[in-house]
C-alpha cells in the first residue's frame, strides 16, 4: 500500500526539494496547507526532518496527531495555526527554549539569543490569554523548560551573605541572563496561576525534587530572581496542599542550615516574607508541628551576626504565633534573652523593639512569669555606654500597657532596676540618658515613696560594703607587694 502511495506522489529532482546533511532547507522543500504547519513532499525528507528533531532536543513531545510524525513547526505564530493544534506549537516552542546560552559574553550567539527571547515573549503571552490548555505532555515540557533555565549553581562569589552582615549599602549582584530568566519566570507564575489547570496532573512535575530545587534558587544574589521565586513559591504553597508539610520541612532545613553551620544565605528575608502570610492562616490551636517551627527555626534565627538583614519579616512571623497564642510571648522571651547580643549595639536595639513588642501582648500571669530575667537584662541596658542602647530601654517606661504591668509588680521590678537608675543619676555621659532616668525615677517616687527610699537605702548599704571589700582587696595587695619586695630571689635551674 505504501509503495503505491509514493508512486502517485510527484517526484521532483530540483534542488528545492531537498535537505542538506545538516537538515536546514537549501531551498523550498514544502508546500503550505494553510493551517501554519508545513508538510514535507517525500516520506524520505520528513525521515531526514525527524532526525534533526532529534538531535536539537532529546525531550520533543509528538502532536496529538494519531501518526505521531507532523511536528508543529516553533517558529510559527500561534495566531497563524487552529485551536487544535495550539497546544503542539506550545510544547515546540517550549523544547525550543530549553536551549540555555552562555551571557558572561554579550557578543556570542546574538542571534540564538534574541530568537529565543522573542518566543519567550509569545509563550508568556499565549499563556496570559487564557485559551492555553495544559495537557500532561505541555506540563511536562513546561517544567522540563523551567529547570533547563533556572536550576543553576551560583558561583562560590555570590555567597557573601555573611560578609554583607548588617549592612545593605553594597551593590546587589545582577544576573546577565536576567532578560531571558524574568520571562520564565513570568511564564512560571502564570502556569502555576492558571485557573485551569490540573493539579493532580501537575504535582507529578512539581514534585519534591522540583520544589527543593526552586528553593536553592533563594540564595541567589540578585534581589529581581529572589523577588519573583517570592511570588511564585506563594502561589505553589496555595496551589499545591499536598506539598505543604514538604515545604514548611524544606525551609526549615535551610535555615538550620543557615543558622548552625554556614550562615550564609541571600534569601531568609523573602522565605520569611512568605511565611508570614502562611502563618497567618494557620487553625487555632496551634498544631505541635508549627510550634516547633517557632521553636527550632525561628528563635534560633536571631542569632546569626547577621539577623538585621532579615529581623523586621522575622519580628513579623513571631508576632504571628503570638497573636494566634498569646502564651507562646514567654517562650520567644526566654529564647530572645538567651541569644541577647554581647558586643553588637545594632542588634541590641532591634532586640529591645522587639522585646517591646513582646510585652505589649502579655497579659499579668504570663508577665511575671518571665519579668525577673527580663529585667535584669533591661538594667544592664539602662547603664549602656552606647547612649541610643541606655535611651531605647528607658522608653520602655514611656508604653502605656507595659508601665502598667511594671507598676504592678513594682516590688520586684523596681530592686532589679534600681541601681542601674542610681548610677545613672550619678553621671551618665549623655545628658538625655541622665534626664530620662530622672523621669524613670520620679515615676516610682509618685507611685510607692517607701518602695524607692527603701531601695535607695538598699543600694547605698551594698555600695558602702563594696567599698569596703575593694578597700580590703587593695590593702592586701599592697601587703603582699611589701612583703613580696623583701624576699630574696631565686634562680631556678632546669637541666
Amino acid at each position: 500500500m505504501l509503495k503505491q502511495i509514493l508512486a502517485k506522489l510527484p517526484r521532483k529532482s530540483s534542488k528545492s526539494d531537498t535537505l542538506d546533511s545538516a537538515g536546514s532547507n537549501s531551498g523550498n522543500n514544502t508546500f503550505n496547507l494553510g493551517s501554519g504547519f508545513q508538510f514535507a513532499n517525500s516520506c524520505n525528507v520528513v525521515s531526514a526532518r525527524l532526525n534533526v528533531v532529534k538531535r536539537m532536543s532529546s525531550a520533543i513531545f509528538p502532536s496529538s496527531n494519531t501518526t505521531g510524525v507532523e511536528m508543529a513547526e516553533p517558529h510559527a505564530s500561534f495566531n497563524d495555526v487552529p485551536n487544535s493544534e495550539k497546544q503542539n506549537l506550545f510544547v515546540s516552542k517550549l523544547n525550543l527554549c530549553c536551549s540555555v546560552y552562555d551571557f558572561s559574553d554579550s557578543d556570542k550567539n546574538c542571534v540564538e539569543k534574541d530568537a529565543k527571547r522573542q518566543i519567550l515573549i509569545e509563550l508568556v503571552d499565549f499563556v496570559g490569554s487564557g485559551s492555553a490548555k495544559f495537557t500532561e505532555a505541555a506540563i511536562a515540557s513546561m517544567c522540563k523548560m523551567c529547570a533547563a533555565n533556572l536550576f543553576r549553581d551560583f558561583p562560590s562569589k555570590c555567597r557573601s551573605y555573611s560578609a554583607r552582615g548588617e549592612t545593605e549599602d553594597e551593590e546587589p549582584m545582577f544576573d546577565p541572563a536576567w532578560s531571558h530568566l524574568q520571562l520564565v519566570y513570568d511564564l512560571l507564575f502564570r502556569f502555576i496561576s492558571y485557573s485551569s489547570l490540573d493539579v493532580k496532573v501537575a504535582k507529578k512535575y512539581v514534585d519534591d525534587s522540583f520544589i527543593v530545587k526552586l528553593l536553592d534558587l533563594f540564595d541567589s544574589e540578585d534581589p529581581r530572581e529572589r523577588d519573583c521565586l517570592k511570588t511564585i513559591l506563594h502561589r505553589v504553597y496555595g496551589k499545591f496542599m499536598v506539598h505543604r508539610p514538604f515545604i514548611r520541612k524544606s525551609v526549615s532545613n535551610i535555615i538550620y542550615r543557615f543558622v548552625f553551620e554556614t550562615e550564609r544565605h541571600n534569601g531568609i528575608a523573602e522565605l520569611l516574607e512568605i511565611f508570614g502570610s502562611v502563618i497567618t492562616g494557620f487553625a487555632v490551636p496551634l498544631k505541635e508541628e508549627h510550634k516547633m517551627f517557632l521553636w527550632r527555626s525561628l528563635i534560633p534565627l536571631h542569632k546569626p551576626k547577621s539577623v538585621g538583614m532579615y529581623h523586621q519579616q522575622l519580628t513579623y512571623c513571631i508576632s504571628q504565633f503570638v497573636e494566634k497564642e498569646p502564651r507562646l510571648a514567654g517562650t520567644v522571651i526566654k529564647g530572645l534573652l538567651k541569644y541577647w547580643p554581647v558586643t553588637s549595639s545594632q542588634k541590641e536595639l532591634m532586640f529591645l523593639s522587639e522585646l517591646e513588642e513582646l510585652l505589649e501582648k502579655m497579659n499579668i500571669a504570663e508577665f511575671e512569669k518571665i519579668m525577673v530575667p527580663v529585667f535584669r537584662r533591661v538594667g544592664c541596658c539602662l547603664t549602656s555606654y552606647h547612649f541610643q542602647v541606655a535611651e531605647r530601654a528607658h522608653f520602655l517606661w514611656n508604653n502605656d500597657q507595659i508601665l502598667n504591668l511594671i507598676m504592678q509588680n513594682r516590688q520586684v521590678i523596681l530592686p532589679l532596676v534600681f541601681p542601674a537608675l542610681q548610677r545613672n543619676t550619678q553621671g551618665h555621659w549623655h545628658h538625655t540618658v541622665f534626664n530620662l532616668t530622672q523621669n524613670v525615677r520620679k515615676m516610682f517616687y509618685e507611685v510607692d515613696e517607701e518602695l524607692l527610699l527603701a531601695c535607695q537605702g538598699k543600694f547605698e548599704e551594698e555600695d558602702s560594703k563594696s567599698s569596703m571589700a575593694a578597700e580590703r582587696r587593695r590593702l592586701t595587695w599592697e601587703r603582699l607587694e611589701t612583703t613580696a619586695a623583701f624576699q630574696p630571689a631565686v634562680c631556678t635551674v632546669t637541666c
